[in-house]
């Protein structure tokens, strides 16, 4: 197909010729203005039409070969479309050219904006690949840059150990704390300002003082670090809340969306074995349970204090069966939702943690018959059916 200057072009209309001998491009040209000249009016004469620019140069390829000649017509045009489809129907009506029987046949018309469009389209694809594959690196490497400046600079230095901390420290009513600095940072990052670090194992004084004037969650590494980190400041401080990351984790390294869950899932500090109520006017509640008796009327309660010795010192509990089977481990700070989501009727929950007022409430819909922990912490409401048994009841 020729090359047609576009231009202002609307409308492509393409032909097929075909002749009974030999004829030249210009036999055509001349066919197609002598014998339609005069055919539609002066209002779509092609001469004059050409004059006007309304129809371009008419392209003409031919071949001749045998004795015979064919080729292809394409002529442009800025008519409407109806126009352009009259004129294609009168090249139709060309059956000489020269000395020579002719036929031409209409193949279609192509409407040229279309065919810009196309062009127009698959060329912004082209640029905007090339955009995303040379640009879009550089771009995020600015935000990147400009974005750790502003986490960076948001990093205050507080108190007289300058542990690295938000800025929010002394306005909120509630902290975070985190085991170091790059803690700190993943926080800000996800717009929590009011974290705080110990920077290292031993507890600094201004993470103390602190824990007794405003609401304190730790929240830990899943691993023994963390571990070890919990234990020391649940001896030294007032926590009220322990969140830990995913097992195996580090909290540098979490998604916003497991720092938040981490931080949802929390538990009261009194769950966690060896962990005193967090608070001076908490009040430990002392169950009403004789326990020789529940241990003759029940045997389970002889493999109780097998499985919590067991469990002493993992922060780990066990859910189990009617028969005192064990249905699922899980870690104390996950007990809870375990407890909640179970699909298999819990009878009994042996825990290296302390009974909790919320645990006595799911246990209670659950209809577990027993808790055992290893101490309980202040229930204000403890249904009749549930007992709650201590080391010293299974003794």
């Amino acid at each position: 197909m020729s090359k047609v200057d576009l231009g202002t072009t609307k409308y492509v209309v393409h032909a097929r010729i075909e002749t009974s001998g030999v004829i030249d491009k210009s036999d055509v040209v001349g066919a197609i203005f002598g014998q339609t000249e005069g055919l539609l009016g002066n209002d779509l004469d092609l001469r004059e039409l050409q004059k006007t620019g309304r129809i371009g140069r008419i392209e003409v390829n031919i071949e001749s070969k045998g004795g015979k000649s064919k080729g292809t017509i394409n002529m442009p045009s800025s008519l409407d479309k109806v126009e352009t489809a009259i004129l294609a129907a009168a090249l139709e009506t060309i059956d000489r050219v020269g000395p020579c029987e002719a036929a031409i046949v209409v193949e279609g018309i192509e409407d040229v904006r279309v065919s810009k469009r196309r062009k127009v389209i698959d060329r912004a694809k082209n640029i905007l690949g090339t955009m995303v594959e040379e640009i879009t690196p550089d771009t995020l490497e600015i935000t990147e840059e400009v974005a750790q400046s502003v986490r960076v600079g948001e990093i205050v230095n507080y108190g007289r150990e300058n542990l690295p901390a938000g800025p929010n420290i002394d306005e909120s009513d509630a902290i975070i704390v985190v085991e170091g600095r790059a803690d700190v940072l993943s926080l800000l990052r996800n717009g929590i300002k009011n974290a705080i670090a110990v920077e290292g194992t031993s507890i600094p004084q201004t993470i103390v003082d602190l824990s007794k004037k405003k609401t304190v969650t730790v929240f830990t590494d899943g691993d023994r670090g963390g571990e070890l980190i919990v234990r020391e400041l649940l001896q030294v401080a007032e926590v009220d809340f322990i969140a830990r990351a995913p097992e195996g984790k580090e909290v540098e390294e979490l998604t916003k969306k497991e720092i938040f869950k981490a931080l949802r899932n929390k538990i009261p500090a009194e769950q966690v074995h060896g962990g005193a109520p967090s608070k001076p006017e908490a009040k430990e509640f002392k169950p009403q349970v004789e326990a020789p008796q529940v241990r003759k009327k029940d045997g389970r309660v002889e493999k109780f204090k097998k499985f919590f010795n067991d469990l002493s010192g993992t922060l780990k509990a066990y859910l189990l069966d009617q028969d005192a089977n064990v249905i699922k481990e899980v870690a104390v700070r996950d007990l809870a939702i375990a407890l909640q989501n179970s699909k298999e009727k819990v009878s009994a929950v042996i825990f290296d943690g302390v009974v909790t007022q919320r645990l006595v409430e799911i246990a209670s819909e659950k209809e577990v018959e027993y808790l055992v922990g290893a101490k309980v912490g202040n229930i204000i409401k403890k249904p009749a059916e549930l007992r709650l048994l201590t080391p010293s009841d299974l003794s």
